[in-house]
């Protein structure tokens, strides 16, 4: 993997193309959102996605990132706008029309050019815009 390959999945993620930010999964990945919620699979990370995004619109922004064959780490701005009220969403009430914006910090372990684990925390929460009346 390499910061091309990288800016794609980033590209394919904002634009929903499952296809796309999927290839990018190995078949039994790992995916730790914290102590939130562990994911364990290409298919059943694509499917939270799936449902995630179709309630909320994601929106990744990478400050920064720094990596080799076997790691990429990142510093990632995420807006998550919300397209209908999901009161219990992971990352906070979100209600249609909202947005709340955070930073995380990314771990990803990498296997044949995959990401074989990831691991993800929650930086800085920023204020919630508040939806337009």
């Amino acid at each position: 993997m390499n910061a091309t390959d990288y800016e794609d999945y980033i590209a394919c993620f904002n634009a929903n193309d499952f296809d796309g930010f999927g290839k990018y999964y190995h078949d039994d990945v790992v995916f730790n959102l914290g102590d939130k919620k562990q994911i364990i699979g290409r298919e059943n990370i694509l499917d939270f996605y799936r449902d995630v995004k179709s309630k909320v619109r994601e929106t990744l922004d990478v400050v920064s990132s720094v990596g080799n064959e076997d790691f990429l780490a990142v510093h990632v701005r995420t807006e998550f706008f919300g397209l209908e009220d999901w009161p219990d969403f992971i990352a906070g009430p979100l209600m249609k029309g909202e947005a709340i914006n955070i930073e995380s910090l990314g771990y990803y372990y990498l296997k044949d050019g995959k990401f074989a684990e990831i691991m993800g925390a929650r930086y800085k929460t920023l204020p919630t815009v508040p939806a337009q009346a």
